[in-house]
């Protein structure tokens, strides 16, 4: 997945509403009424979010007569946990490092130093 596509999703969840919906929708498909019904909004403020995570390729709708029934993409999540994924380990790396710098032995290190001392 591309950088940009990718920063649209991070954009779509940095909202605690579309989050909400998103582990909603990560248990089965819903309709647009049940994503709403727990939330506090009006529907058309609902469907607004609702085109944001459609937009950035997060979840995909269909409509059924009137039911509009909406499904995530797991492909797309997928993308961005192994994105977080890839940073976490980058991170644990850096400070499993720090970590063992930091409980070196000092002695050990100072004999391993070269000697760069001039005398008067």
């Amino acid at each position: 997945m591309p950088k940009y596509e990718l920063d649209r999703v991070f954009q779509a969840l940095a909202d605690t509403t579309r989050r909400s919906m998103v582990e909603r929708l990560v248990r089965g498909p819903a309709s647009v009424s049940d994503l709403a019904r727990p939330l506090d909004m009006s529907l058309p403020a609902v469907m607004q979010h609702l085109q944001v995570l459609e937009a950035c390729g997060l979840v995909r709708s269909g409509k059924t007569g009137r039911v509009r029934t909406c499904h995530i993409e797991p492909e797309v999540l997928r993308a961005a946990e192994e994105w977080i994924t890839r940073q976490r380990t980058s991170w644990e790396r850096s400070l499993d490092r720090l970590g063992d710098y930091l409980t070196e032995d000092p002695q050990a290190t100072a004999d391993q130093e070269p000697e760069n001392r001039s005398t008067s």
